[in-house]
């Protein structure tokens, strides 16, 4: 797939039909507020009067990372591979939260640094067992990189439905979010960075001064994959072949927080119609993903100081998506319900 395939869906006269239905429902004009541009988002990404939203699938990205034993996180690195079985096993945030609305959950390790016995919902494809510290040099190899989003692509075609929700996990991978976020818009990494898992004020400027370090040691990946492959995690490369795939494909992404947005920047570098197909879930807590949507022009549905990941804000937003095309395909018009408009 090249990247010349995922053209606009832009539809002026979809737009126009579906706006009018929109705007003529039992309701005064702009009442139910962002739900509105909602449900026309999603009629123009499925290409429908009357949406539906079929086999609605979340697919969380795991991996580890080399810059974790640089002491970003407060956490250890094994709690990657902890928190991925229990995600398959049903204890995780977004476990709990996928079965409440029914949502399909796929969890794929991209490159944990362990070796996990076959599971029901855990699909392996695992590059390498973690990234290189990129505060030395690249975190992966050109080769590895278009491994993982390969892999990606793959895993989205062999998914159902119409909508995909993005999750991630993988220990230092706010670090490698705020690194990739700075390389690619020229922002201050202090701006991009934030506690992460919980770091205090003295772990926080120890994160900063690594992730300087890590800029510092790869000045030449500007271009998007090149700033992939060395800043990046096995986890966010997948992703951005899920993206590009699921755009492809013309599916719903539902974007969850700081992490899996900046997989949707990197894949809007490579592609920008890929945001035509994006819904952001939420803005999250972390400090550099305000920064992010702002760059990407987006306007997250909720603002719960998430900080969790794991597809869990994508997860507790989804009933709003379900809620917009309802409302288009099954509210009565003024006309059809014989009730009268102002004058």
């Amino acid at each position: 797939m090249s990247f010349s395939e995922i053209p606009s869906i832009a539809d002026e006269a979809l737009a126009a039909r579906l706006q009018s239905l929109i705007d003529h429902k039992t309701k005064p004009l702009g009442s139910l507020g962002r739900l509105e541009p909602l449900a026309l988002r999603i009629g123009l990404i499925l290409g429908s009067e009357a949406p539906v939203l079929r086999s609605p699938q979340v697919l969380v990205c795991a991996a580890d990372h080399g810059l974790a034993a640089r002491g970003v996180s407060a956490f250890p690195s094994d709690v990657t591979w902890q928190m991925v079985h229990n995600f398959v096993t049903g204890g995780a945030a977004v476990s709990v939260l996928a079965r409440q609305q029914a949502l399909s959950l796929t969890v794929v390790d991209c490159g944990v640094r362990h070796d996990f016995a076959p599971y029901p919902g855990l699909v392996v494809r695992k590059v390498a067992p973690g990234t290189q510290d990129c505060s030395s040099g690249p975190a992966m190899t050109a080769e590895q990189c278009a491994a993982a989003m390969a892999n990606g692509r793959e895993v989205v075609r062999a998914l159902p439905g119409n909508a995909l929700l993005l999750g991630e996990m993988g220990i230092g991978n706010t670090s490698a979010a705020a690194l990739l976020l700075a390389r690619l818009t020229g922002a201050d990494v202090a701006d991009c960075a934030g506690r992460g898992t919980g770091l205090d004020d003295e772990g926080l400027a120890r994160k900063i001064a690594v992730l300087r370090q890590a800029l510092a040691a790869n000045p030449e990946a500007r271009e998007p994959l090149q700033a992939l492959a060395a800043l990046g995690g096995f986890e966010i490369a997948t992703l951005v072949g899920a993206v590009l795939q699921a755009a492809h494909e013309r599916r719903v992404v539902v974007v969850d927080g700081f992490i899996t947005s900046a997989a949707v920047l990197v894949a809007a570098r490579l592609a920008p119609a890929v945001l035509e197909r994006c819904v952001f879930a939420h803005r999250s807590h972390e400090p550099g993903h305000a920064r992010m949507l702002a760059e990407l022009q987006a306007e997250p549905l909720l603002d719960l100081d998430l900080r969790l990941g794991e597809g869990s804000g994508a997860a507790l937003a989804w009933p709003l998506l379900v809620s917009a095309c309802a409302i288009l395909r099954e509210m009565a018009s003024f006309e059809s319900a014989g009730v009268a408009q102002r004058s």
